[in-house]
């Protein structure tokens, strides 16, 4: 498989998690919150990371900021769960999970090719 067959099949699942994400994460949520009952966790160090995030950049910290750190579906979460407006934190997810596949596909195939 060449590295433009990789970035592509990479791009069609990181485009596709994150509309599953948007679209149906709060359904999934609703569902799964009518047969469990919630438990108290204490905050692990990337959800810490996500709410520094969202205290110092705001929407695009998370969505973008988010999505290249920790991935789309963690992020996604903690900015649907502050009340970020759905449009935006979409268009910022979509171009951080381009960069990242872009980026890391056509990186990493060219340090394939050194060795």
């Amino acid at each position: 498989m060449n590295s433009h067959q990789l970035c592509i099949s990479t791009l069609i699942g990181g485009v596709s998690r994150v509309f599953v994400s948007i679209f149906l994460g709060e359904t999934i949520a609703n569902f799964i919150a009518n047969y469990k009952k919630p438990k108290e966790t204490k905050p692990t160090r990337t959800k810490e990371l996500l709410i520094k995030l969202w205290g110092n950049y705001g929407q695009f910290g998370v969505g973008f900021m988010g999505t290249l750190l920790v991935g789309a579906p963690v992020s996604i979460a903690v900015a649907v769960g502050f009340g970020a407006e759905v449009k935006r934190l979409l268009w910022h997810c979509l171009a951080a999970v381009v960069i990242r596949c872009v980026v890391f596909t056509y990186f990493f195939g060219f340090i394939k090719t050194l060795f």
